[in-house]
């Protein structure tokens, strides 16, 4: 069934791929993006021509997951133009590498504005639609980092772990006014995306050379990740993208809460499986377990001003 989509960072990688994909599968898809009009403009209009092309229903929306306005406006867009919204991607993340004491509290805090406020900014410019329709799916691009935690990545994978657990905590709230969730978990990419090219540093130079005797273990970070792919396996993020679109074509419902892409064999689908009994079985005895599912009948009644 096609539904309306958003994409949070769909101008490269994963995002991008994502907006291409679902398009192709029949869905109408806003591939959002910062600055449509200046820097991004060539790949807006690039989406924007694929779709005129193949007679795919792609569109380009501005969405600075940092501005809550900017967020705001882009759900009103959407709402505008097509009526409703079904699901929303959260993928617009950004990546740091380097050591942990070398980045400023600051450099951590733009990146969790990013990274994790950002979704909420998001949520809480779409969740309003999707609750007042008891329907809708919230897709999260998470990581496989999250549980296996690589060197050289601290910041960024504190970051995943905190967007994680929002996913989650969120998932049992919105789960009972009829809103599924899946976190999809992307293994490490070294091609298709410009996660690594576009990287930032730390930017406490003097603290970084402190740990100059780890730099050829930095340096070797991308090859030695590399490394972990089998022989002959084309670790493409295109295959996130497809996970995606797999995903979204379940019957509501259905969907799994996580699903893992990942070719490095981490073997995180052994440790989320055990994660989940383990959660199950705690918020089962706390008395919450109807929080584990999603309630595709119609919810209760709720008092005036929930929905607001």
């Amino acid at each position: 069934m096609s539904s309306v989509v958003l994409i949070t960072g769909a101008a490269t990688g994963i995002g991008n791929l994502t907006a291409r994909a679902l398009a192709a599968a029949g869905h109408t898809v806003y591939a959002s993006m910062r600055d449509v009009r200046g820097r991004n403009a060539a790949r807006a209009e690039e989406l924007l021509a694929l779709g005129r092309r193949e007679g795919h229903d792609l569109r380009v929306v501005e969405l600075d997951v940092q501005s809550e306005a900017s967020a705001e406006a882009a759900v009103a867009t959407v709402l505008d133009e097509a009526g409703r919204l079904d699901t929303v991607v959260h993928n617009a993340g950004h990546l740091y590498v380097g050591y942990v004491e070398a980045f400023t509290p600051e450099d951590i805090q733009r990146l969790l504005d990013i990274n994790v406020l950002g979704i909420q900014r998001v949520n809480r410019a779409a969740l309003p639609h999707l609750r007042s329709r008891r329907s809708g799916t919230l897709v999260y691009v998470g990581s496989t980092t999250s549980v296996v935690v690589p060197p050289f990545l601290g910041p960024y994978v504190a970051s995943k772990f905190a967007a994680d657990a929002l996913a989650q905590v969120t998932a049992y709230e919105v789960g009972q006014l009829g809103i599924e969730t899946t976190v999809v978990m992307p293994g490490p990419f070294t091609q298709g995306t410009e996660h690594f090219p576009n990287a930032d540093r730390a930017h406490d130079d003097e603290r970084t050379r402190a740990y100059a005797a780890l730099d050829p273990l930095v340096a070797r970070n991308e090859k030695a990740t590399e490394g972990l792919f089998p022989p002959g396996v084309d670790a493409h993020p295109r295959a996130v993208a497809e996970e995606i679109v797999r995903v979204l074509a379940l019957p509501a419902g259905t969907r799994p809460f996580r699903t893992v892409v990942d070719f490095s064999r981490a073997g995180v689908e052994e440790v989320n499986e055990v994660l989940r009994r383990a959660q199950e079985d705690f918020v089962t005895r706390l008395g919450f377990g109807e929080l584990l599912h999603v309630r595709t009948a119609p919810a209760p009644e709720v008092p005036q001003g929930f929905l607001d």
